[in-house]
């Protein structure tokens, strides 16, 4: 699972990706200076395993991941192929959710592609764009399923009901993730169609340092315009990050956060964003080997949970025992939670709850 960072040319994201990933993208005053896609594994900042780390003292600690992608600023005329549109646009779809990073801050030493900033424009003109490019794609598969519909397939009809209403949505220059399929069969199809405007969004607001804690007028600005969108909004100052990640120690760390007047990085907070943005969870294994952060997916069974760690773990899933995460912290220890009564045996049907404590049981 992917997220994919995306925006106009110099609103910041190879800056924040440096930050998120401590890999040294390319970093440039100028336009179309990443190209190809960087791709940072990025550990999700989580307190639980630090406790876990420090009940079980285990030999390694290995915390969940997330995939990070930098990608390209798009440009007006992308979905036509202007810049380099179509390859970006190309990446954009191989994510799974999108941040979208919007330059809030004023700084003539920084060119803006459009020669002022204005964040509802720059976020109009990148919708705009990945609209277009899911239109043509919806259009395309109109022209192939009409003739089927015609015919009397119910299937057909069904799709060509679903990609008409898709169509005149972006006709009005809304995404498609402001359409509520209506069924299982609409889901399916929709989730098939792998549509750009579909993914889910979280918007960056890029401020200077001075406004990273209460933001500014821009940030302001594009509240009121996504408000509507059931999209979380964050204020990070990305130079200020930048300058957080350069220093050496977690005590010069946290004097910097403080004289901001942060509690922790907003790269953190961003981080798990993306990681809830995904629909992503967490459930933690805990042995004196390793304590370890599994990434599943929200709603996942305890045997597909248990595939995670390893495809025979599922095949061969007899039983899960589970301890939640606050039981596993005020008892101590498993032994404990035994003891208590807070150690529990579960079936293929369990559904696995976030922080949960599990070791698995299985027969291959």
């Amino acid at each position: 699972m992917k997220a994919g960072i995306v925006g106009l040319p110099n609103v910041g994201k190879s800056t924040l990706f440096n930050c998120l990933s401590n890999a040294k993208a390319q970093s440039a005053n100028f336009p179309f200076c990443t190209i190809e896609p960087n791709i940072g594994v990025v550990n999700v900042p989580d307190p639980r395993i630090e406790k876990l780390e420090e009940l079980v003292k285990p030999e390694r600690v290995q915390m969940a991941t997330v995939d990070i992608v930098d990608i390209a600023g798009l440009v007006k005329g992308a979905s036509k192929g202007e810049g380099l549109g179509n390859q970006f646009l190309g990446n954009i779809r191989e994510c799974n959710a999108i941040i979208h990073v919007l330059r809030c801050f004023d700084n003539d030493n920084i060119v803006h592609v459009d020669g002022n900033v204005n964040p509802i424009r720059d976020k109009e003109t990148i919708d705009i764009e990945l609209q277009l490019k899911d239109l043509e794609n919806v259009e395309k598969r109109l022209e192939k399923v009409n003739r089927a519909a015609k015919t009397g397939n119910k299937e057909a009809q069904t799709e060509k009901a679903l990609l008409d209403r898709i169509r005149e949505t972006l006709l009005q220059a809304k995404s498609a993730r402001t359409i509520t399929p209506q069924n299982n069969d609409e889901e399916v199809l929709m989730e098939g169609f792998q549509l750009i405007t579909a993914k889910p969004v979280l918007y960056v607001c890029n401020v200077d340092e001075n406004s990273a804690v209460t933001g500014n007028k821009y940030v302001d600005q594009v509240r009121e315009m996504v408000k509507d969108e059931d999209a979380e909004v964050i204020i990070l100052s990305v130079g200020a990050e930048a300058d957080i990640t350069e220093l050496e120690s977690y005590e010069e760390r946290q004097v910097f956060l403080e004289d901001m007047g942060l509690t922790e990085p907003g790269a953190s907070v961003l981080i798990r964003a993306a990681y809830k943005l995904l629909k992503q969870q967490t459930y933690f294994t805990a042995g004196v080997k390793e304590v370890r952060a599994w990434t599943i997916n929200i709603g996942s069974t305890a045997p597909q949970a248990a595939g995670v760690i390893h495809t025979d773990f599922e095949k061969g899933f007899i039983r899960a025992e589970v301890i939640a995460y606050e039981d596993f912290v005020h008892y101590g220890s498993e032994a404990k939670c035994k003891e208590a009564g807070k150690f529990k045996v579960e079936g293929k049907e369990y559904i696995v709850k976030d922080g949960d404590v599990m070791h698995f049981r299985f027969n291959v």
